[in-house]
């Protein structure tokens, strides 16, 4: 909500609208505290919050909740507490018989028990994450995602203008967006008490939610030691045997269960990996297949290791890494609403692309992101360009754009026609 208590507009919302025009069911997924239930109480006509209503989960258990009555859709909040409601809602939405019934809301991925009985036909899903800078209010959103895929026109860069705040200034603004963090909950807070958030937001991970979606005995020192790694190893490409050198474990049993842990936060949400975008190539180089961390959001990876605004401003090199995540997680979010996927570029010659963007119909855009610095941008501009020249177009077209995202500055388009997009000007 905004700090008025209206409601703010979420990316993901023509995406929600549209399933409910098409499938009975529409199934919300995402990160504790994302703004789940919020987004689906723009949609829905009357509601049953199962975290909340101990009387409704036992009317629920037992089959006596009233499906059929409406009014719909129906929001059912955190419906996988309740064993077995999923076929309930199944054959209430078949025999409905027409879109829109219910709104299913969850914060862990459902059970296996969605697979063995499919949903198709019947649900649609919509992945939701912590707030873009265009979704609170940050990004200007002069440069849209969408624009770029279908013209891809310096219509959409304007010159860099002469003047403005220093760099310092803006790059304390940049800390500050991270810091807070896209929870709809800490928009009006200061980076300090949003940190605080984020701590308790880890705490809770570790001592509840991981345990819950792993079914297996955990220490919680353990799964914190693991998110600090994840932390220290955002936008990277570090393997199990990394992770676990850098929290001190290494033994068969110890990879055994990092790999069991890491399952348990890509089934809350909390960690989702960038997998690597495997072209057809002019030559024959061989790619590189790992994928890049990622914590949902990266004031969680900053409270993961205690990082503060100051610390952050020192440390550049980590603060790089942590914008590259916050840039990532912006252009997912971005990117999904042009059914779009992110993946990174690597091949054993050296050449990385922080971000490609590939549209379902093949079409593609590359990113590199850079905190700012003039060299920084050349260089990231000569790797974009070197993967143009590498792909072959012939089966997977021309970039529709290649772009620098950076931190500060104002969108333009170089004369090589490498555009320079600041993370605060983008939007879907």
């Amino acid at each position: 909500m905004g700090n008025d208590g209206s409601y703010m507009a979420r990316v993901v919302d023509p995406q929600i609208g549209g399933k409910l025009r098409s499938v009975p069911v529409v199934l919300i997924e995402g990160a504790r505290g994302c703004g789940k239930t919020t987004a689906s109480r723009q949609f829905a006509a009357s509601e049953v919050l199962f975290d909340e209503d101990e009387a409704a989960r036992g009317h629920a258990a037992q089959g006596t909740l009233p499906l059929l009555e409406g009014p719909h859709p129906m929001l059912l909040d955190e419906w996988p507490l309740v064993p077995g409601l999923w076929d309930r809602v199944r054959r209430a939405g078949d025999r409905l018989g027409q879109p829109g019934r219910f709104i299913l809301s969850a914060s862990a991925q459902p059970t296996d028990y969605v697979v063995r009985h499919s949903g198709a036909g019947r649900m649609g899903r919509v992945k939701m994450r912590p707030m873009s800078l265009w979704e609170s209010g940050v990004s200007a959103g002069s440069v849209s995602l969408r624009g770029l895929f279908d013209s891809g026109s310096e219509a959409e860069y304007r010159p860099a203008p002469v003047g403005g705040v220093s760099g310092a200034d803006e790059l304390r603004s940049v800390i500050d967006w991270l810091l807070r963090g896209g929870w709809p909950l800490t928009q009006a807070m200061a980076p300090r008490d949003a940190q605080e958030f984020a701590r308790d937001y880890l705490d809770e991970v570790c001592r509840v939610d991981v345990p819950k979606a792993s079914g297996i005995s955990h220490s919680a020192r353990s799964v914190r030691r693991l998110l600090a790694s994840l932390a220290r190893n955002s936008s990277s490409e570090a393997s199990t045997k990394t992770l676990l050198w850098d929290m001190g474990a290494e033994s068969p049993a110890a990879r055994q269960t990092v790999s069991a842990y890491l399952d348990a936060l890509s089934a809350i949400f909390v960690y989702e990996s960038q997998p690597a975008w495997n072209p057809r190539l002019m030559s024959r180089t061989p790619l590189r297949r790992s994928p890049k961390h990622h914590l949902v959001d990266p004031s969680l990876a900053a409270a993961a290791v205690g990082a503060n605004a100051d610390a952050l401003f020192e440390d550049r090199a980590a603060l790089g890494l942590l914008f590259e995540s916050m840039a990532v997680r912006d252009m997912r979010i971005y990117a999904q609403a042009s059914r779009s996927t992110i993946f990174h570029y690597r091949d054993k010659s050296g050449l990385e692309v922080d971000a490609v963007v590939e549209r379902d119909d093949g079409r593609w855009i590359a990113a590199e992101v850079k905190l700012g610095a003039p060299d920084s941008v050349d260089a990231a501009a000569r790797s974009l360009l070197a993967l143009s020249a590498k792909v072959d177009t012939s089966v997977s077209g021309p970039p529709a754009a290649l772009m620098v995202v950076t931190s500060t500055g104002q969108p333009h388009m170089r004369a090589d026609g490498v555009g320079v997009v600041p993370l605060n000007a983008l939007s879907p």
